[in-house]
């Protein structure tokens, strides 16, 4: 993944993979739930989101980056399941909103797309808590935003990105007492 920019049609790709990976992972994802209840629910309801979003998006060939996050956005909306579904809902809003306009999009459009990603997930929610999926997907995007020099690419990019994600996630353990005392990250 040398490239530089994102098209509607690698967007619709990355959607697929993610949601798969997420699918191949659900259980796991499960047996982690304490916060805020611990129902055990959080890969599913993820996973439901992710499968309304892949289901709007699937038969759609659009080349504009902006026109398919405008469907990955309403397949999410409609399939949001859950706390965790409702926040990976808005992040698609966010990713929609920042994508506006644009057909093929740069590191720096990716960028800030991203980060109208965290700010409709925290818009989402009444009382933001920090040591969830809101602190890992935050960290991993301004980590990731700030390291964009002119030799970046989309794999550096993300790379940066799922890095710190990984790293904030096993700090959610520092944030969260609950997760700390049953001896889980943040699902």
């Amino acid at each position: 993944m040398s490239q530089q920019t994102i098209d509607g049609l690698l967007l619709k790709e990355m959607i697929i993979a993610g949601a798969n990976l997420l699918e191949q992972n659900r259980e796991a994802i499960d047996a982690l739930n304490v916060f805020p209840v611990p129902d055990g629910d959080t890969g599913t309801n993820m996973s439901l989101t992710m499968k309304s979003t892949v289901k709007e998006i699937a038969a759609q060939d659009l080349p504009s980056a902006a026109k398919m996050a405008s469907q990955a956005s309403r397949g999410a909306l409609k399939g949001a399941r859950g706390n965790s579904g409702v926040i990976l809902s808005r992040i698609f809003s966010g990713i929609n909103r920042g994508f506006e306009g644009v057909s093929e999009a740069t590191l720096s459009d990716i960028a800030h797309a991203m980060k109208c990603g965290v700010e409709e997930a925290y818009r989402a929610v009444p009382v933001p808590v920090e040591g969830t999926i809101l602190t890992v997907f935050s960290d991993g995007v301004r980590f990731a935003n700030e390291r964009i020099t002119e030799e970046s690419t989309l794999k550096t990019y993300f790379n940066d990105l799922l890095g710190e994600m990984q790293r904030s996630l096993e700090r959610t353990t520092e944030l969260l007492p609950v997760l700390r005392e049953a001896g889980v990250v943040d699902s």
